[in-house]
């Protein structure tokens, strides 16, 4: 069988832990594979070469111009192109049999649709990030933002209604493609999540002695507009007023606003490491090293279960959450993982912070609540078996039937 996967932001082969070149390498055992990505790796803004890409699947890189911000014209511009070559490349190739699509970006995806549909190719596709809904924090003007994100919607609409299987990051995104397609029964929300096994091993390799900064908090993801990291700044500076000072914050990642994360933690003369962005590896290693976690998210922002959550809960460490996301708010309380805070609340999350640092006892039990959530939820093992059964059974190989 041949599968073709479309993922224009798919990792590096090599210390990454992408989705799609973990689902690339899982269905080569078995059938003929292709990723075809971005020549332009979205997390570095650097171009990246054939020497990047050591696998046992076929890798195609098709090219897109190179931009510098996240939310910007010349990174639209950017997609268009990306988009207008891809369509140009499908147009090439012999016709796989199944075509199994990352959503975003929008461009990539509609000319895929428009390739499965012309060529009569079953269509699944996986939804990664809401898209125009996640650009509404930084570009968030009444009427005007509506009208410039209208085609972007109504794009996206159509690829979400073609889609004859839906796979998506959460329930909540799920959801989204569902409301516009008549097609599907049901829809497979699989979490991002991660190898346990291997997290596990790359904790082994990389811990780190942090027996000399008082209480360690992890941060690990993008340092962008929907993290809100200044209200983790802002409870460090509560604390350090109440003479709590021996708290120190590790942030593992980069992004637009790292500069002015780095300047504002100066300002407030708190304990923050700024550890840029490491090899997945390492920031396992990191991460597990703290006593807990803190997941920020702005208020209004799209975001639903990211990759930080697996990360999290495989470290089998506390979280202090502020993302107003149901979904991962439930799992928080269910398995007794964490603290929910109110969203931008510094005091509430200070709360949070001094309550972990003076009970050892309850971070030891929510640490193996967060632990039981990574190996019920978030291992990839499991989950993505469904994807795999997905893909195969739909394209007529006997196998066992879905896994709920």
């Amino acid at each position: 069988m041949k599968i073709l996967i479309v993922a224009h932001f798919s990792g590096l082969v090599n210390g990454d832990n992408n989705r799609f070149n973990y689902l690339a390498d899982l269905l080569s055992a078995d059938d003929e594979v292709e990723l075809v990505t971005s020549d332009f790796f979205h997390d570095s803004k650097q171009y990246r070469t054939k020497a990047d890409e050591k696998s046992g699947y076929k890798i195609t890189l098709i090219h897109e111009p190179a931009y510098k911000k996240n939310v910007s014209v010349k990174r639209f511009l950017s997609h268009e192109k990306f988009g207008k070559n891809l369509k140009k490349y499908l147009n090439t190739i012999e016709k796989p049999d199944v075509l199994y699509c990352a959503v975003p970006s929008i461009d990539a995806a509609y000319a895929s649709m428009k390739y499965a549909k012309k060529n009569g190719i079953r269509f699944i596709i996986d939804v990664q990030d809401l898209w125009p809904e996640a650009f509404s924090l930084v570009f968030n003007i009444p009427l005007l933002s509506n009208m410039i994100f209208y085609p972007m919607k109504r794009k996206i609409d159509k690829v979400y209604a073609y889609a004859d299987e839906i796979v998506g990051v959460s329930e909540t995104y799920c959801d989204r493609a569902r409301s516009v397609n008549k097609k599907v029964d049901r829809v497979y929300p699989i979490y991002l999540g991660t190898n346990i096994a291997d997290f596990d091993e790359n904790v082994k390799a990389n811990s780190c002695d942090f027996s000399n900064e008082g209480f360690t908090l992890g941060y690990c993801g993008t340092l962008g507009h929907s993290y809100d990291l200044p209200c983790v700044f802002e409870a460090m500076s509560v604390l350090k007023s109440r003479g709590i000072d021996d708290v120190t914050l590790h942030v593992c990642g980069d992004g637009p606003l790292r500069q002015r994360f780095e300047d504002e933690a100066e300002e407030r003369k708190i304990n923050v490491v700024f550890e840029g962005r490491l090899p997945y590896e390492k920031m396992c290693g990191v991460i597990a090293s703290c006593e807990a976690a803190v997941n920020p998210i702005r208020k209004g922002a799209a975001q639903s279960i990211i990759n930080k959550h697996a990360d999290y809960a495989a470290a089998g460490i506390p979280v202090i959450n502020t993302q107003e996301s149901y979904e991962y708010r439930n799992l928080v309380e269910k398995y007794y993982m964490g603290f929910n805070c109110n969203v931008g609340d510094g005091e509430n999350v200070a709360n949070a912070i001094e309550e972990l640092k003076n009970n050892s006892e309850l971070r030891h039990r929510m640490g193996e609540g967060a632990r039981k959530c990574a190996l019920e939820c978030f291992d990839r093992r499991k989950g993505y078996k469904t994807i795999e059964e997905l893909i195969i059974n739909k394209t007529g190989k006997d196998n066992e039937s879905f896994n709920s």
